[in-house]
């Protein structure tokens, strides 16, 4: 079995990369939580199916950007935290462990990306 954390490699901070692992691990959560959702087909939930979908892609476009240093990877962090815990909060709605994993790991995000972007 492959490990398949990322690995310092030395080139990334690892604040930078602590925040980049759960950003990929809130993506994955979120996309998982969104499926779920949608094989439920409670028009009710569209809702969290769009948050989670947008977080996960808000979540995949701050890894490039923390990765090479940008100059606008805090500005984006800071938006990834406020829709980590929209999501969070939608997802926390419903009483599902899979939809609170979810919530969970939009949360550690959140305060990940929070500390980034200062």
């Amino acid at each position: 079995m492959t490990d398949t954390r990322i690995a310092s490699t030395g080139l990334v901070d690892e604040s930078l990369l602590d925040c980049i692992r759960s950003c990929a691990e809130c993506a994955a959560a979120c996309e998982a939580c969104a499926k779920q959702c949608s094989e439920a087909g409670d028009q009710a939930m569209a809702r969290c199916i769009q948050l989670c979908l947008d977080c996960a892609t808000l979540c995949l476009a701050c890894i490039p950007l923390m990765a090479r240093g940008s100059e606008q990877y805090k500005a984006l962090c800071r938006l990834c935290a406020e829709l980590c815990e929209q999501c969070a909060n939608e997802c926390d709605s419903y009483d599902d462990d899979a939809m609170r994993d979810c919530a969970q790991a939009c949360r550690q995000t959140a305060e990940k990306c929070r500390a980034m972007a200062v």
